[in-house]
């Protein structure tokens, strides 16, 4: 990550303070919180991407699409949340950031159409895994992965994903953070 990089994720956070004073995006309001529980969280998905597509379900205030934008300039994020507020957060971040990168969708999950699939779709605390899928599974490219952050390890939505679908879990290492306090299913279409 550069300096570049890191200079615009604390002017993330800058907005993001800013616009929480009038508008509620969020609850967590300590900066060194919103540093581990937005940033550091987000960025601990990076190394799951697959593809230059890449789509956020229920993005709310662009977590996790917004810091892995700034990290990963080459792919394309979507970012689609049906609260209008929030997706007016994400464009002006966007903006502010100079996220070429980022489109800003206000739209449900199961209603957006952008006339093409992703490599990956990700997630993060939105929905159990099996409604995630039901919601926004249709939008895995070939050979993609869906990628659903969690907290614990999700052992019950485990048991209820359809079928169709094969999956792995990762733990994920998120600074400041307990060890074990964050995972992410991966999901892949099953071969016949």
């Amino acid at each position: 990550m550069t300096a570049n990089d890191r200079d615009k994720l604390d002017r993330l956070l800058d907005e993001l303070e800013r616009w929480n004073r009038k508008v509620n995006l969020t609850a967590v309001r300590d900066r060194k919180q919103m540093e581990v529980l937005h940033i550091a969280d987000s960025l601990a998905a990076r190394p799951l991407l697959r593809g230059e597509r890449i789509l956020d379900i229920g993005t709310g205030a662009g977590f996790p699409g917004l810091p892995l934008a700034i990290a990963e300039p080459a792919r394309q994020f979507d970012l689609v949340d049906s609260n209008n507020k929030k997706i007016q957060f994400v464009r002006h971040a966007a903006t502010v950031l100079g996220l070429y990168n980022v489109e800003a969708v206000k739209a449900r999950a199961e209603d957006y159409a952008p006339g093409h699939r992703f490599d990956t779709v990700i997630a993060r605390a939105v929905a159990a895994v099996p409604q995630l899928l039901e919601l926004a599974g249709h939008h895995v490219g070939e050979g993609g992965v869906f990628i659903a952050l969690k907290g614990r390890y999700p052992a019950e939505e485990l048991r209820h994903i359809p079928a169709g679908w094969d999956y792995t879990i990762e733990e994920l290492s998120v600074p400041g953070l307990d060890a074990g306090s964050r995972h992410a299913v991966l999901l892949r279409r099953a071969r016949p």
